[in-house]
């Protein structure tokens, strides 16, 4: 009998411990709930910038700097002309970025 005690309440402890275990890289992470109710998703071409460790992302089409909500998405991406999908939050200039694809510049 104390036997099966001992093995229920450990099977009872392994999802809290888990749950602890992942709850801090959760918390880390930018969340969507900053954006505006219904933010946008649009599709827009630009250059990444880098200045140590924030992230701004150039629109080709205005030159509008969009501040970039998770940098470490667009990070690699420095000094590049990229695509991306973002939820954009047009009143305070920032962007959480979705996907993201390289592509070429198009010649004027």
């Amino acid at each position: 009998m104390k036997k099966i005690l001992t093995i229920a309440f450990a099977l009872s402890i392994v999802p809290s411990v888990t749950a602890l275990i992942h709850t801090p890289a959760a918390a880390a992470r930018p969340s969507l709930a900053a954006l505006p109710q219904g933010a946008p998703l649009k599709t827009i071409q630009g250059t990444v910038k880098v200045d140590g460790e924030k992230v701004t992302f150039v629109a080709d089409e205005d030159n509008k700097s969009w501040e970039v909500m998770n940098p470490d998405l667009l990070k690699p991406h420095a000094g590049h002309h990229v695509e991306v999908s973002a939820h954009v939050n047009a009143d305070k200039s920032q962007i959480h970025v979705m996907s993201v694809k390289m592509v070429k510049k198009a010649e004027k």
